[in-house]
């Protein structure tokens, strides 16, 4: 069996695609096997989630600088790990969460451990002499199969652009397309009609939320998906059969005092449960997220029953990647898909746990990129490696985002890897 010797572990604060700070770290195994990774960071955040940890420093980055979490990894990583063999990723993810000594990675902060461990992880797979997706799969015991399907942001709301529309994102799935290329070509000719409609609708320029969605003021929730579907109109492709849609909710932003506050309605759970069913009904969508808030454990059995075998009940901020989380869903029967990232949980390991409740419950995963992006490209491999139905990325127009797509690229002319079959029917 192979172990992995670290001796040096080396971090910096870099900033992520909002300009804001993050953690990039370097680990370095014997033999001079090298690797870094850089983590990203979530605007729109559960209250499960690991726990970044940042400065709170008001003159510096508004508190948000990263200079502890670096601390923590070139200082009381680097000596607690520095000349230490581990036998695999599990091994060592153990050992960080070990060190932090919380169930959240308050202490050393989930950006210092997440860091470590993805940085580790690649520096495995230059021993190896294998690419990362591949050693991904290794480390969930996984063989290659498929490359995921694309869900790539065309208009966005909530936390992502300013909350000037209470849904967070719309994003288009190319069900058509066979493969990756052909999925990016269908998605750009959409993406281009939608900013040409925003002009004539709207009078807007091609102003972009965080991941790179249109953003103009829509009057209501369905001005949102009405547009939608006359971009792809527009662009020549048929709603449903060449290019479906996705849904990001996100509605715990608009949850308050036991209400669902959708733009001028006050709905309660049944009534947003009857709204959601409405828009499935209407518009062809592979999966709903974050229907329901994140506490509203009562009522997502009903959403789920509700949209059974017609679209995905897919939980971000409800499941937050966390197993436990996970493991009531399931006995709940509360969702059928995850939302993975890997940073609400703050190691490999516990996001290959949370994976590997999700696939033996039957449900379809997503492996999902967050608002604050860098330029890094390992959540392409990660979603092949792990075999995810889906990948959200975020729009095609930031360098940030085009990382993964273009490694995605590299990954396919590799392998000759089929895109995943879909999940659901998109109408």
């Amino acid at each position: 069996m192979s172990s992995f010797t670290i001796t040096r572990l080396h971090a910096r604060e870099i900033l992520d695609s909002r300009g804001r700070p993050t953690v990039w770290a370097e680990c370095r195994l014997a033999g001079g096997f090298t690797a870094a990774a850089s983590v990203p960071s979530g605007a729109s955040t559960g209250r499960a989630e690991a726990i970044e940890l940042r400065d709170g420093d008001a003159q510096r980055y508004r508190g948000l600088g990263c200079r502890r979490a670096v601390e923590n990894v070139s200082v009381t990583l680097h000596e607690g790990l520095r000349g230490r063999a581990f036998a695999s990723q599990a091994e060592l993810d153990g050992e960080l969460m070990r060190l932090d000594g919380t169930p959240n990675c308050r202490r050393l902060g989930a950006n210092a451990i997440l860091a470590v461990s993805l940085a580790f992880a690649r520096a495995c797979a230059v021993q190896h002499g294998v690419p990362l997706y591949r050693h991904f799969a290794d480390i969930a015991g996984l063989r290659l199969c498929t490359l995921p399907r694309l869900t790539v942001n065309l208009f966005s709301g909530g936390k992502h652009a300013g909350e000037q529309s209470p849904l967070q994102d719309i994003l288009l799935t190319p069900v058509a397309a066979q493969t990756t290329d052909e999925a990016l070509a269908a998605v750009f000719a959409v993406y281009q009609a939608a900013a040409e409609l925003v002009w004539k609708k709207y009078g807007q320029r091609l102003l972009r939320a965080d991941e790179g969605g249109l953003a103009p003021l829509f009057p209501d929730a369905e001005s949102m998906l009405a547009d939608a579907i006359e971009a792809i109109t527009a662009a020549g492709h048929a709603a449903g059969i060449g290019v479906a849609l996705a849904l990001d909710v996100a509605s715990s932003h608009f949850f308050h005092e036991g209400c669902y506050h959708l733009g001028r309605e006050t709905l309660d759970s049944a009534a947003m449960i009857a709204r959601i069913d409405d828009w499935v009904t209407c518009y062809p969508l592979v999966s709903v997220e974050d229907g329901l808030s994140e506490e509203d454990w009562a009522h997502w059995p009903a959403l789920r029953a509700r949209l059974a075998g017609r679209t995905l009940t897919l939980g971000d901020d409800f499941l937050c990647t966390q197993p436990a989380r996970i493991e009531r869903a399931i006995a709940t029967r509360a969702a059928d898909a995850l939302l993975l990232k890997v940073n609400q949980v703050g190691t490999l390991t516990g996001a290959a746990q949370a994976a590997a409740l999700a696939r033996a419950a039957g449900w379809k995963i997503t492996v999902s990129a967050r608002s604050g992006e860098t330029e890094d490209n390992w959540l392409a491999d990660l979603a092949v490696g792990w075999g995810a139905d889906f990948i959200k990325v975020g729009s095609i127009t930031q360098s940030e985002r085009l990382a993964k797509y273009n490694r995605l690229l590299v990954i396919e002319a590799e392998t000759d890897l089929p895109l995943c079959p879909l999940a659901v029917s998109s109408r």
